[in-house]
């Protein structure tokens, strides 16, 4: 076994590496770009090494740099991973010509299965089902939309060297095929640096399955069961779980057979993952990921093993530590991918510092590379943590995850905690077997809910505002010249009256008023037409506990200028409590300018200054988190003023084109 053990990635698949190589007596070494100089796997590893600036190309993704890391720090092993290079042959090769061991699968493996239509080729000579469509080499326009119309409609679009649902495209008619082909060719190109395509039929209501395989160098290959995945936004996985319900055991078999020949096919050695799309009782091969996944947690939780050390071993030229016979599946696992987001803009990546971070692990398990206080950068991926329940059923391990969401907030950034609760709630998910069109489905109700904020909530958030205002005020007299000075009390005692407060809580387009009226033990809260009787408050560590109407509830709560975030009962809340004295009016114009909605670089400029557009042309292309944003023209007009440049990074909320002022009769 090789001693020193270098994690050519970042955050929380990194964390959770060094955990295994620590576990197994290895040195851990860590790399790390501009950004990520106090991330928590440069302070989890024995050693850390820069590499280069914070865009993944000159760090991540700069291989010379990574082999020199490796040289200086005397590594002779190199993990890789998921993403970035974890599926780059260049990139084996580069450390097998360096003399290093490369912990994953030979490169002549992932070049077979790296390219979607050279993979669909070699399955279908291994006899694995697929999909009809289209996966040569010929690219011409003209012949793929006469490849299209023989295929039929509906049918997708896919990069070739894509994954993650970028690069991908549905076209339900063939008017659209020209406009659609463009645009998954300019994200291919964008996201791989590869604009080949191929185009497959398109089942309306499939599931995502994939099956986890392993091999070793000795000839032995084995799948340790299924995983489903069909919850997704964006062709992008949000929940993960295994075994996947309601599939018999029939095909559970034929599929792990399947997945075991794709494996064998190339020879392949360490973790991977045959991803299939199953309708109807049937199955088809989609791709195969030449890595360790985000969702390897749930196999591990349902079958004891440790993948990462697996890969390891078997990396150091070991045999698999048990034959098929040997592997098999207790209870239910499932995990949540939690994400710096925005489920109600379209998932708009979110940067920002975590001022609150608190996620509970009650009963889970939790993977992360952050703590409060760590920033989210707009250079990588948007998943801040993974949450995994096991237990003995499903429905247990939804309850686990939904006490755990209950018990969990984010502020600092948007997030998706609500979005998975409201999921897991859902009677459909809760029945099991959903397809990869759920959530598109069920949007207004899972992400974009028309919530009205309870009574209890908001005498939470009233009661939440005093003790954060007390909490302050303790703190200002601890740091005074006279700390024991009345001026200082916060107890609300005025001589002959009882003050009443009164809080404006706005949300959206409604203002919520909230009245607190001392009481011998406590407050008497009106909002509304309800009364409520409050006691024994107590603030304890970001989160706020009180007794309304005999009932025990809890809030986290948290305080940011005029904003107040409040987490209760699995809903996030965010109201603003405006400052009289403080207050700015709206801000007009808002048709005239084009504003950045996210930060992000911008990829493209597609108009000039003094040009006519027409409403919705678009003008920009802005790319954050791995994401293409194209933003359009909010009115008719013409432009006056170009205010960024390609290869800019721009702010949220920064004004990236002025229009001329409208003309009037």
């Amino acid at each position: 076994m090789f001693q020193n053990l270098l994690i050519a990635n970042r955050g929380e698949i990194a964390c959770r590496i060094i955990r295994t190589a620590r576990r197994m007596g290895l040195r851990s070494i860590s790399v790390f770009s501009d950004a990520d100089e106090a991330a928590q796997h440069v302070q989890m590893a024995d050693e850390a090494i820069h590499i280069g600036a914070a865009p993944a190309r000159e760090s991540y993704l700069n291989i010379p740099a990574i082999i020199a890391a490796a040289k200086r720090t005397g590594a002779d092993a190199i993990h890789p991973g998921y993403g970035f290079l974890s599926e780059n042959p260049a990139f084996a090769e580069a450390c097998a010509a360096a003399g290093i061991i490369f912990v994953g699968p030979s490169a002549a493996a992932m070049r077979a299965m790296g390219s979607k239509g050279s993979a669909k080729a070699l399955m279908e000579k291994a006899g694995v089902p697929l999909l009809p469509g289209y996966h040569g080499a010929e690219q011409d326009a003209s012949f793929l939309a006469d490849a299209a119309r023989h295929i039929g409609f509906p049918l997708v679009i896919k990069a070739v060297a894509g994954g993650g649902g970028r690069g991908m495209r549905l076209v339900r008619a063939s008017a659209d095929f020209p406009d659609a082909l463009r645009a998954a060719r300019q994200e291919g190109a964008s996201a791989f640096g590869d604009d080949r395509v191929l185009i497959e039929r398109y089942l309306e209501r499939p599931r995502h399955i994939e099956v986890q395989v392993f091999g070793d160098s000795h000839g032995n290959a084995v799948h340790l069961f299924e995983r489903d995945c069909s919850a997704q936004r964006r062709h992008q996985k949000v929940i993960e779980e295994a075994p996947a319900p309601g599939i018999s055991a029939e095909m559970r078999d034929a599929m792990g057979a399947a997945a075991v020949a794709a494996a064998k096919a190339v020879q392949y050695q360490g973790a991977g993952t045959v991803e299939f799309i199953a309708q109807d009782g049937g199955f088809y091969f989609l791709e195969m990921n030449t890595r360790l996944q985000v969702e390897h947690p749930v196999t591990e939780a349902i079958t004891g093993f440790d993948l990462v050390e697996w890969q390891l071993r078997v990396a150091a030229g070991e045999t698999l530590p048990v034959q098929q016979k040997d592997i098999c599946a207790q209870g239910h696992a499932m995990e949540l991918r939690l994400y710096a987001e925005d489920p109600a803009r379209d998932f708009a990546p979110s940067i920002g510092a975590l001022q609150v971070f608190r996620l509970s692990d009650q009963g889970l398990r939790i993977d992360s590379g952050f703590v409060a206080g760590d920033r989210i950068s707009i250079h990588y991926d948007a998943m801040v943590a993974k949450m995994i329940a096991h237990a003995p059923s499903r429905a247990e391990a939804i309850a686990r995850l939904r006490a755990g969401l209950a018990h969990s907030d984010i502020i600092g950034v948007a997030h998706n905690l609500d979005m998975l609760d409201r999921i897991l709630a859902h009677l459909d998910f809760a029945a099991g077997g959903i397809d990869t069109g759920f959530i598109g489905r069920h949007a207004e109700a899972l992400l974009t809910p028309k919530l009205q904020p309870s009574p209890e909530a908001l005498a939470l958030a009233a009661l939440g505002v005093l003790a954060l205002e007390d909490d302050a005020a303790r703190t200002q007299a601890a740091n005074s010249a006279d700390p024991h000075s009345p001026w200082h009390a916060t107890d609300h005692w005025w001589m002959n009256t009882r003050p009443a407060r009164v809080f404006d809580f706005h949300l959206e387009d409604e203002v919520h008023a909230v009245t607190l009226m001392p009481t011998a033990d406590g407050w008497r809260i009106t909002t509304g037409d309800m009364e409520i009787a409050a006691r024994h408050t107590k603030l304890e560590d970001g989160r706020l506990h009180a007794l309304l109407d005999g009932m025990r509830l809890s809030a986290s709560i948290h305080r940011d200028s005029e904003t107040i975030s409040l987490r209760h009962a699995g809903q996030s809340w965010r109201f603003r409590l405006p400052d009289p004295i403080t207050r700015a009016g709206e801000e007009e114009g808002g048709d005239d300018r084009l504003l950045a909605p996210l930060p992000g670089q911008v990829t493209q400029l597609m108009a000039s200054e003094g040009q006519e557009v027409a409403r919705g042309d678009v003008l920009v292309v802005l790319e954050a988190m791995k994401t293409v944003f194209r933003l359009t023209a909010p009115r008719a007009g013409r432009i006056a003023t170009i205010s960024c440049r390609v290869g800019e990074t721009v702010r949220e909320g920064q004004i990236l084109i002025q229009f001329a002022a409208a003309e009037t009769d």
